[in-house]
């Protein structure tokens, strides 16, 4: 969820941090304050346009800031794959805003817009009257559907998505197989060509590795057989004056000690342990010398079999198993083009094969999406009743999209009439403002299982309502709450009382500026606010008794 939001120098906002809590938030204030201009400082830190007169007058720069908790593992995977990884649970996307240009960062590494965004999409959804508003785009319609009925639609569109990918393929194949005689000749030489020049080699697993270890001591052997042989004249016996040689005369000048006392003897026994390791020291030693006693012919021979596989790894992989599997590809190509006229019809038959297996899985998931579409749309409807739609009628048409994909073949869009007697039309060129958001709500409030997105923002999704319907909406988004996080904005009342955490926001002014200010309100406070929404500037006490009430109430039916 949205933890905490900070903003400086935006507008009307000097410097102002807020920190949201779970369920549901509604900011209030009066017109002009500056609730809009909170969230839209929302949309700046998530990649939105930016423009430098923006800036409050006379700053330099602005900056918006937005804290995460992360707590869904999910959630934590994908932006993993984004190569974004939470710290102590938290995510925190900021962006710098300059003259002219702004810099973008998460947890304070500088990403693109485009990373921004995408991290964005996995943790808020924003809705607002047309803007970032998923069902004016037809496009979102079926995912939409696909999100409600996703314990039958996710295995088949998984299913659906395997069975197109394997048909691409093997009409990829096809493609690029349309050879002429002549091409076809001169890929089979070219083919035959680098397959034998692979197998000649007899390539070894591991002896690349075995032979750059063995050309490195060879290479090295000169100037390592010379310490070896110097350390050796220092411990060893073929010559008077060296280690081994002294270790001799102590052993026999200590015989004495060593018959004396005790004392005496273990030091002669350490003595004589130390000539023995030494002397198996100088055995290694010899041994280790002998290693590196090559012949001319030999090196000559390891050069040539490293510069073979170097070749051939220029050529045709950067290791022997892929220069392997290289060469099995083409004996496989090889087979193909000595028969082409077969290899074509086999590939003919395939592709068929494939395509109806795409056809069939398609064909299920349509069924089961025009399914999904009749219960959703009710469900939905009946959401629309609840928020004071009563005779508005609402469906999910699904249709042919004239070609196949990873998703099927289906297209969908909802289909919405206001009034009775009105024809059905697509929902996004005859709806309001106010009644998209509406729609919108109640689909949220069917989906609000489903989705994963932990946080969702309503901004002005009280326009063109009041009284009874502002109530219900106020109910709606308060279940909602409780499976997510929900921040509004609001001018109702209605709407307001149903806050789990409620925020005030002002516009302050003095002799030389104005600024917006954000405060959580206590109960106390929050029934102040609700009193002032009710009555405007005459406050009385009869009002502030029935802003207790609707606050007591929405709590009550919730």
């Amino acid at each position: 969820m949205l933890q905490n939001l900070f903003v400086k120098n935006l507008a009307l906002i000097d410097e102002t941090e807020v920190e949201f809590g779970p369920g549901l938030n509604i900011l209030t204030g009066e017109t002009g304050a500056g609730k809009s201009l909170l969230l839209g400082s929302v949309n700046l830190a998530l990649g939105g346009k930016y423009s430098a007169d923006m800036l409050r007058s006379g700053a330099k720069s602005g900056l918006v800031e937005l804290t995460f908790t992360i707590e869904d593992e999910k959630i934590r995977r994908q932006l993993e794959q984004l190569d974004l990884f939470p710290e102590d649970g938290c995510l925190t996307l900021s962006r710098r805003l300059m003259e002219g240009r702004s810099v973008s960062r998460i947890n304070g590494e500088t990403v693109s817009t485009r990373v921004l965004r995408e991290a964005a999409g996995l943790l808020i959804d924003i809705h607002g009257q047309h803007e970032n508003q998923t069902l004016l785009h037809r496009k979102n319609h079926l995912a939409l559907l696909d999100l409600y009925a996703k314990e039958e639609t996710a295995p088949l569109r998984k299913e659906m998505a395997e069975k197109f990918r394997a048909y691409q393929e093997l009409c990829r194949k096809k493609e690029g197989s349309a050879l002429d005689d002549e091409s076809r000749r001169k890929e089979a030489a070219l083919a035959e060509f680098e397959v034998k020049e692979i197998l000649e080699a007899e390539l070894l697993p591991g002896e690349d590795e075995e032979l750059e270890e063995l050309y490195r001591r060879m290479t090295e052997s000169r100037k390592v057989t010379e310490s070896v042989a110097e350390t050796y004249q220092y411990t060893g016996e073929d010559a008077r004056g060296n280690a081994s040689d002294f270790l001799s005369r102590a052993i026999r000048s200590m015989q004495d000690a060593a018959e004396f006392d005790d004392a005496g003897s273990r030091l002669y026994d350490q003595l004589v342990e130390i000539d023995s390791l030494l002397n198996d020291f100088n055995r290694e030693l010899s041994e280790y010398a002998k290693s590196f006693e090559f012949s001319e012919e030999e090196f000559r021979d390891t050069e040539d079999r490293l510069n073979l596989i170097n070749h051939l790894k220029a050529k045709y992989g950067k290791t022997i198993p892929e220069i392997q599997a290289y060469c099995e590809e083409k004996q496989q190509r090889l087979t193909e083009l000595e028969d082409y006229d077969a290899f074509i019809q086999e590939l003919d038959s395939r592709i068929e094969e494939a395509l109806q297996k795409v056809e069939e899985t398609a064909e299920k998931l349509h069924r089961v999406r025009e399914e999904a579409a009749e219960v959703f749309a009710a469900e939905i409807q009946k959401q629309m009743t609840e928020l004071n739609f009563l005779d508005a009628r609402l469906e999910i048409r699904i249709s042919d999209a004239g070609h196949y994909s990873a998703n099927g073949k289906d297209d969908a869009e909802f289909y919405f009439s206001a009034n009775p007697g009105e024809p059905m039309k697509p929902l996004g060129s005859v709806a309001s403002g106010g009644e998209l958001s509406r729609v919108m709500l109640a689909v949220k409030t069917v989906l609000a299982d489903e989705e994963d997105t932990p946080t969702l923002i309503f901004d002005e999704i009280d326009t063109g309502i009041s009284g009874i319907t502002a109530g219900k909406v106020g109910e709606k988004l308060r279940l909602i709450g409780k499976s997510r996080q929900v921040i509004c904005i609001t001018h109702l009342p209605q709407i307001a009382a149903a806050a789990d955490s409620h925020f005030l926001i002002e516009k302050e002014t003095d002799r030389n500026s104005v600024r917006t200010d954000i405060t959580l309100l206590d109960k106390e406070g929050s029934v102040r606010e609700l009193a002032r929404m009710l009555g405007g500037a005459n406050v009385t006490d009869r009002i502030l008794e029935s802003a207790g009430e609707m606050k007591e109430l929405a709590k009550r039916e919730t």
